[in-house]
C-alpha cells in the first residue's frame, strides 16, 4: 500500500513500484465496509477544474463516488467509461459522482472529461491536498483510487486502482439500498 509522502505533498513517490510515473497503479483491489465499521470522511472543499468551488457537505444525504484521477494514467483512461455509465445510471437514485483531478494540467483533464463523457465535477488537486486530507482514515492509496462514501460521508468501500463496473455497481446498490 502507498504511504502518502509528507514532504512533497504528493499521493506518490518515484519508486521501483510506480515504474517511475510518480504514482503506484493499484490492483483494483476492493474493500467494503459494514456500517458501523466505517471511518468519517474529512470535510473536503475546494475549486473544480471549471473554476467553481465546491464541497463535498453540498451532498450530505447522497451516496458519494469519490474518484481520484489523472489524464496521465493509463488506469484512469481504463476506468472513466465506467464511471461514465455509472454516474449515469445512478444519478436518479440519489448517488453523485466527482473527481479528485491530480496534478494535472487544466487542459488535459478538460480534454480527458470530455472524451470519455464525463459530466459530473472534478476538484483540481494540483498538489495532493485533497488526498492528503484523507489520511488517518481511508486513504486513496493509489492512482486511480475511488472512494465510496456513504449517505453519512463514511467511508463505505474503497477501490485500489481501476475500478470494474461489476465491483462499484456491487457497492452502489448495497449503498442505496441502505446496507
Amino acid at each position: 500500500m502507498l504511504g502518502v509522502s509528507a514532504c512533497g505533498g504528493q499521493i506518490a513517490a518515484n519508486t521501483p513500484a510506480s515504474n517511475g510515473n510518480n504514482f503506484v497503479a493499484g490492483d483494483g483491489t476492493s474493500t467494503y465496509y459494514q456500517a458501523g465499521h466505517r471511518a468519517a470522511a474529512p470535510t473536503v472543499s475546494g475549486t473544480t477544474l471549471s473554476g467553481s468551488q465546491l464541497n463535498l457537505s453540498a451532498y450530505r444525504g447522497k451516496v458519494v463516488v469519490l474518484n481520484f484521477w489523472g489524464s496521465w494514467c493509463a488506469p484512469c483512461r481504463k476506468e472513466a467509461p465506467t464511471l461514465a455509465v455509472l454516474s449515469e445510471q445512478y444519478h436518479a437514485k440519489d448517488v453523485q459522482f466527482v473527481g479528485v483531478d491530480i496534478r494535472d494540467q487544466a487542459s488535459a483533464a478538460d480534454a480527458f472529461m470530455q472524451n470519455f463523457g464525463i459530466t459530473y465535477p472534478s476538484f483540481n488537486d494540483q498538489s495532493d491536498e485533497i488526498a492528503l486530507d484523507f489520511r488517518g482514515s481511508v486513504s486513496p492509496a493509489a492512482i486511480p483510487s475511488t472512494l465510496v462514501l456513504d449517505q453519512d460521508h463514511r467511508i463505505a468501500g474503497r477501490v485500489i486502482g481501476a475500478t470494474s463496473y461489476g465491483t462499484l455497481n456491487t457497492m452502489l446498490t448495497k449503498l442505496t439500498a441502505g446496507t
